[in-house]
């Protein structure tokens, strides 16, 4: 068997998210203490007791699934978890996977989330941004799409996530064009996520300019453990490799499917999603049920997974 662990991104977040897990093991309180020294205020609280309108704040999100992410891996260890033979992220989910392969210190990883997601929120003015969801439409019909309807804005298809499953994000009005455009090319659904930045499309190029600068000036080894990229679909090589997806990262799609065939062709056959929820387990079904996915969001998770 050829394991590998994969990480969701934003939208996995939810209040009272890993309390199970805390009761078992003392890693997740202590990985989120170690959070909560770096950002200033009490991110295990504001995890359990909300309100749900500041956790779903980008600032905060992006720290919190960081933290959840290396707090489930850091569980899976105590309890005896094999090593995966490679590690993957969705989106934000990249920068757990490389903490966890030893390329960030989990602090310094903190703090570099944190300065992302003010970076994406800076980028867009708040209300001009939007991302939707596209349901049952194939890949080359929404891209075409996203084409026919820009008239001068952006919008792209930045999530690949499954067959079927793309989300698309730039300015408002133009998604707002796409989506009815997807309706009438034959979409099963077209809908608003309740998102507040267009993450992955070209209007985030500004604030990948600034992150690329900062990144230059970050300590990052070369990993002990495979990860493979987002955005090239292959494995980082080295530190500027790892500098360099991370910068391309905000204005490229998420390449998910691609990750999980790159995966599966590689010998993958046994996947642990290291987080809350499920949203990654659910996609790799419709990708490749061939490759079984299990979460680890709670001591019984954990002990089916290693079983």
């Amino acid at each position: 068997m050829s394991l590998v662990f994969l990480f969701p991104g934003q939208g996995s977040q939810a209040l009272g998210m890993q309390a199970q897990l805390a009761d078992a093991y003392s890693q997740v309180y202590e990985t989120y203490q170690q959070a909560s020294d770096v950002l200033g205020y009490d991110l295990w609280a504001l995890v359990q007791d909300g309100p749900d309108t500041r956790l779903n704040e980008t600032v905060v999100t992006q720290p919190a699934m960081l933290t959840a992410g290396v707090a489930a891996w850091r569980c899976w260890q105590s309890a005896g978890g094999a090593t995966p033979t490679f590690v993957a992220g969705h989106s934000l989910g990249e920068y757990s996977a490389l903490v966890m392969s030893g390329a960030l210190r989990f602090e310094q990883a903190v703090s570099m989330v944190r300065r992302r997601a003010e970076l994406m929120q800076e980028a867009v003015p708040a209300g001009s941004g939007a991302m939707a969801a596209i349901l049952g439409l194939d890949d080359a019909a929404i891209v075409r799409v996203c084409a026919d309807v820009a008239e001068g804005e952006v919008v792209d298809a930045v999530n690949f996530n499954a067959p079927g499953q793309v989300v698309i994000a730039g300015n408002v009005n133009a998604v707002q064009r796409a989506i009815e455009a997807a309706k009438i090319a034959g979409a099963r659904r077209a809908m608003m996520l309740s998102v507040s930045v267009p993450s992955h499309c070209a209007l985030m190029r500004p604030a990948a300019e600034v992150l690329a600068v900062e990144l230059r000036a970050t300590d990052i080894r070369t990993p002990d453990i495979a990860v493979v990229s987002n955005v090239d679909v292959a494995v980082y090589a080295d530190a500027d490799a790892i500098r360099s997806g991370l910068t391309r990262q905000l204005f490229s799609p998420v390449r998910w499917v691609e990750t999980i065939q790159y995966l599966t062709s590689n010998g993958a056959t046994a996947a642990v999603e290291s987080g809350p929820g499920k949203v990654l387990t659910g996609l790799n079904k419709r990708i490749d049920r061939a490759l079984a996915t299990t979460c680890i969001d709670s001591a019984e998770s954990i002990d089916k997974a290693l079983a």
